[in-house]
This record gives C-alpha cells, sequence and structure tokens, in this order.
C-alpha cells in the first residue's frame, strides 16, 4: 500500500545512506517533494537525489551535520524556502559509538548528545515555524531507548531515551497548532553500520520473535504511514518496530 502524499514537502535529517535512505526513497515513492541532509558521503548523496529525479520525483541533497545548529537550521530553512513550505519533518540522523562507563571519551559522548539529541530538538524547532496543521513530526529513536542488552550501550541508550522524553513534550507544544509528534523506536535493522552478517548477527537474530532484522523498507513504510492523513490522531507516542525484540 502507498501513503498518499502528493504535493507533501519533506525534510529528513542524515538522508543519504541506510534507514534514512529508504525514507527518502518511500516518501517520494508516494508524492512528497523531498530535502535530506548528508555529512560526507556527498556522491552518495546526490545520487540519491538524481535516482529519484529520474523517477519523476523532486529531491534536494544538503550537506548538514546535525551537531551543527546553525547549519542544520539554516538547512531546513532553505528548504522550505526552495520547495514553498514544509509539511514533514523526519529527524533520522544519528550516531553510535560503542564503549562501557570505564572507557568512553567525554568527546563521544558530546557528539552523542549533540547529534541525537540535541540535532532533534534544533531540527524540530525550525521545522515548527514552517509547518502549519496537519503538519508532522517524526523522530526515529530505538528500542534502546527502554532495553540496553548489551554493554558498552549506555550513551547511545540514554540519547534515545530524552528522544522519546522530548517527543512527549513537543506534542503538547504544538498539539494545539494540528501537528503530530511521534517517535519511531526500530530495533535490529540490517543497514552497513548494522549488518545480518555481522560478528553478532546471530545473537541478534536470536533475539528476536521473528528471527530476523527488519528491512530498512520496513521502517520507511512505518513512517510514510505516519506522515500520513491515516496517522492524524496518533501524537506524542514512542512506537516500536522491532521483530518482538523486546516481547
Amino acid at each position: 500500500m502507498m501513503a498518499d502524499l502528493s504535493g507533501k514537502k519533506a525534510f529528513v535529517t542524515g538522508g543519504a545512506r541506510g534507514i534514512g535512505a529508504a525514507i527518502v526513497r518511500r516518501l517520494a515513492r508516494d508524492g512528497a517533494e523531498l530535502a535530506f541532509t548528508y555529512v560526507g558521503s556527498r556522491d552518495t548523496a546526490e545520487a540519491l537525489a538524481a535516482e529519484i529525479v529520474s523517477n519523476g520525483g523532486k529531491a534536494q541533497a544538503i550537506q548538514a551535520d546535525s551537531a551543527d545548529a546553525a547549519a542544520l537550521s539554516g538547512a531546513i530553512a532553505k528548504a522550505a524556502d526552495r520547495m514553498g513550505g514544509l509539511d514533514i519533518l523526519v529527524a533520522n540522523a544519528g550516531v553510535f559509538t560503542p564503549g562501557t562507563i570505564d572507557e568512553f571519551k567525554l568527546d563521544d559522548f558530546d557528539r552523542t548528545l549533540a547529534v541525537n539529541v540535541r540535532g532533534v530538538f534544533v531540527a524540530a524547532q525550525e521545522a515548527a515555524r514552517h509547518l502549519g496543521s496537519g503538519g508532522r513530526i517524526i523522530t526515529i529513536g530505538s528500542t534502546n531507548a527502554g532495553r540496553a542488552p548489551f554493554p558498552g550501550m549506555a550513551p547511545y541508550a540514554m540519547s534515545k531515551a530524552a528522544v522519546a522524553g522530548l517527543v512527549r513534550g513537543l506534542a503538547r507544544d504544538l498539539g494545539p497548532r494540528g501537528i503530530t509528534v511521534n517517535n519511531v523506536q526500530p530495533g535490529p535493522v540490517d543497514t552497513d553500520m548494522n549488518p545480518d552478517s555481522g560478528d553478532f548477527a546471530a545473537m541478534v537474530r536470536a533475539s528476536t520473535a521473528l528471527n530476523r532484522y527488519a528491512d530498512v523498507s520496513e521502517i520507511a513504510a512505518f513512517v510514510a504511514w505516519l506522515s500520513s492523513a491515516e496517522a492524524s490522531y496518533l501524537t506524542g507516542a514512542s512506537l516500536t518496530i522491532d521483530g518482538g525484540f523486546q516481547a
């Protein structure tokens, strides 16, 4: 099934690879015009934008690090101006640096918070300036907000738990304006950063009820539905899509 996003203007942070790229492709397929950010993968980002254009869609890739508040807010403002408005924000950009408490570097801790928490707030704050009634803010959190199953995940888990709390508050702030705010919490997803053929893949698969990783398209489909009119009464929620990882 396709969500009807015809005429909608969407902005995706971290949209060049992995889950972000799948979201960009799905929203474009469902009719939305896209702008998305990337940090270092310029060729990959521009190829994705070109792919969407060649398929009859509209997309632009913008270089902006979510840890840089000025760059991120400027990118959203620029995209909204170019597209003639904004209807959907997907705050997808995130980082994960593993390490236990006795070895975790403070610089890595600060970057985790800068991208995974402050970057989400900055993106939502700027997007809210352009969204009208029916607008959507969707964050990509993690099932690790509620469960840290392995050592070395404390700062990452904390950052994703913070996003879940932020979403609840933003839903209250923006609800009177008819804007919904929701948090998608994926479990294991097959990406280049977390491949289903990695060293721990068998153990991770066995931890899910479905005994497999998600495909990125499954997360993107969930985001597309949340972006649609059918999800108009859902807000302030953290929605887990993890194949039974927490069952």
